[in-house]
């Protein structure tokens, strides 16, 4: 039974507020603020692009570009052309759920439906977000108009940008690592914002950075994957994450000196909370429907 607008909504909501709640060294939080960004900007950019990207009239790249230029008439700056091309995929897979398909399954039947307006919708969003790095592509380039699909597009920019690989891979890194991380951690401590900090650490510890490297190349890898193999260690040891408070604000510190913010990072981690909600969602239909799925 797919889920109704409003629960999507308050879903998509809460995963980003969670988000901001989390501290992530580096990103915009509400232990600190940096890249001329604040927590303001990315709340208002998620008001302002929720009702877009749970439209059930719209179409996969209409709800993309809708909520990004939603984001831009509130914010002057990028704060969330990613989450957005992350959310809009998992928001519209909840919407058209087939009976007895996981999250998963329908959201590879939305991004294999994925057609050639969708990228020209999405093509028309990333040129109005103008996100940093972006640089030129030697096919199929955002300023051109597209003559592929919105998956194949992706499939184009996938060894360099880790949300597109989402896209050709069915959110790998969200199911397979991500959502387990998150649900082993939320076990052990039963916060949810602590929860994401130990997802963003583990992601960011095991795959670079596309954001960072956009900006850096490989200059700071390995010295990122470092610190967040020192955070993740200290946050596994741990029954009360908050003493790992101190070693946060050092690394935070550090990667703001250098200009580090792991942008693509933090997006994974919005998508892992969103889906973990839609999970949910799906799962407490199922039981008022008397139908119960496998996930």
């Amino acid at each position: 039974m797919p889920v109704q607008r409003d629960a999507l909504l308050s879903a998509y909501l809460d995963a980003c507020e969670t988000e901001l709640r989390a501290f992530k060294p580096g990103n915009v939080s509400v232990y600190s603020e940096a890249h001329d960004m604040t927590v303001e900007d990315f709340r208002r950019s998620a008001a302002a692009s929720g009702p877009f990207l749970c439209d059930p009239a719209l179409s996969l790249g209409e709800r993309i570009y809708h909520a990004t230029r939603a984001t831009r008439a509130v914010v002057p700056c990028n704060t969330n052309l990613g989450i957005i091309l992350l959310a809009a995929p998992l928001l519209q897979a909840a919407q058209t759920i087939h009976e007895d398909e996981t999250l998963r399954a329908a959201l590879r039947r939305v991004l294999l439906a994925t057609t050639q307006v969708d990228a020209d919708w999405a093509y028309k969003a990333i040129r109005l977000a103008q996100p940093g790095g972006l640089g030129e592509a030697p096919e199929q380039d955002v300023r051109d108009t597209p003559q592929v699909t919105l998956l194949e597009a992706m499939r184009i920019s996938e060894h360099r940008d880790r949300i597109a690989y989402q896209y050709t891979n069915s959110f790998v890194d969200i199911f397979e690592f991500a959502i387990p991380s998150y649900h082993r951690n939320l076990s052990q401590w039963g916060d949810k914002e602590w929860s994401a900090v130990a997802v963003f650490a583990g992601l960011l510890k095991r795959i670079p950075d596309s954001h960072v490297e956009r900006k850096f190349g490989a200059r700071y890898t390995r010295m990122i994957a470092s610190r967040m193999t020192q955070i993740d260690q200290a946050l596994s040891v741990s029954d009360r994450p908050e003493q790992v408070m101190p070693l946060l604000r050092e690394v935070d510190a550090e990667f703001k000196s250098c200009g580090i913010n792991p942008g693509t990072t933090a997006d994974l981690t919005v998508a892992c909370l969103l889906a973990v909600r839609l999970e949910t969602l799906l799962s407490q239909c199922q039981l008022k429907t008397g139908r119960f799925r496998e996930a």
